[in-house]
């Protein structure tokens, strides 16, 4: 991959291991965050004490999902506050396998439906069919997909969420927009949600062409659709959100 620049989209705080991935196989990789991930605080009074009475009932819910790696590290840090001790009887679930290892880390015996990394994925399991009456916990962005939540209760479940984050777009500067998109001519840019590309767009607008005409790597067919929606040309779908599999996407056959 040399003379290769790919843009790294990922949040500050978890694009490290990509950007060494890309300057392992010789390319520049250049850093530009498109998702802020914010802690629901006591400030977001409605947010903050749903999150409150969810955890403080947590004994009382069959499963717990992690929607992603930011909500397990998110949500570990609600459970420490009020359980000391991790209650018994709860399957604590991540979607995907990032988000399950994420949880093994923290402390957490985890479980992740095997053969995706989406609520799809979770939603085939056997485990999830018939739900008559058990009781579901949802940790998420708040403005998250209310794919899993909906069809959950149309399964027969009781489903609370709790929105224990929210994602915000970064107020870069202009001078660092024009050196990282504009100042040379970029390969390829790495983008794992669609929140993430929306705000790229609307970073660059209205000089979007540059981007649209430019090889955009995504995780899963969802994803490509939006981006072809959103005017994107070139646009290849990784095995995954992984690292690994983004990076490796852009590698020949």
């Amino acid at each position: 991959m040399q003379g290769q620049r790919v843009l790294v989209t990922r949040p500050a705080h978890q694009s490290a291991y990509q950007i060494q991935c890309l300057q392992r196989l010789g390319a520049e990789a250049v850093a530009l965050p498109l998702l802020e991930i914010l802690p629901t605080t006591a400030a977001d009074t409605a947010d903050f004490q749903q999150c409150k009475t969810c955890i403080l009932d947590l004994d009382l819910y069959r499963d717990v999902i992690f929607v992603s790696p930011n909500a397990a590290r998110i949500g570990a840090d609600w459970i420490d506050e009020y359980w000391p001790q991790l209650p018994l009887g709860v399957r604590w679930v991540g979607i995907g396998q990032q988000t399950r290892d994420t949880l093994e880390r923290l402390g957490f015996t985890a479980w992740h439906a095997e053969g995706g990394f989406d609520s799809e994925t979770l939603l085939a399991h056997p485990s999830m069919q018939r739900l008559d009456g058990e009781r579901v916990l949802i940790l998420r962005a708040e403005g998250g997909r209310e794919l899993l939540a909906d069809t959950l209760r149309q399964r027969g479940a009781r489903v609370d969420c709790a929105h224990i984050y929210r994602r915000a777009c970064p107020a870069h500067p202009n001078g660092i927009i024009q050196s990282t998109i504009y100042a040379q001519p970029l390969s390829a840019i790495l983008i794992t949600s669609g929140q993430a590309l929306r705000n790229l767009l609307q970073l660059c607008a209205p000089a979007t062409d540059i981007l649209t005409d430019t090889l955009i790597i995504v995780p899963s067919a969802r994803l490509a659709e939006l981006a072809r929606s959103l005017g994107c040309k070139r646009i290849r779908v990784a095995q995954g959100p992984d690292d690994q599999s983004m990076v490796g996407a852009l590698l020949p056959a």
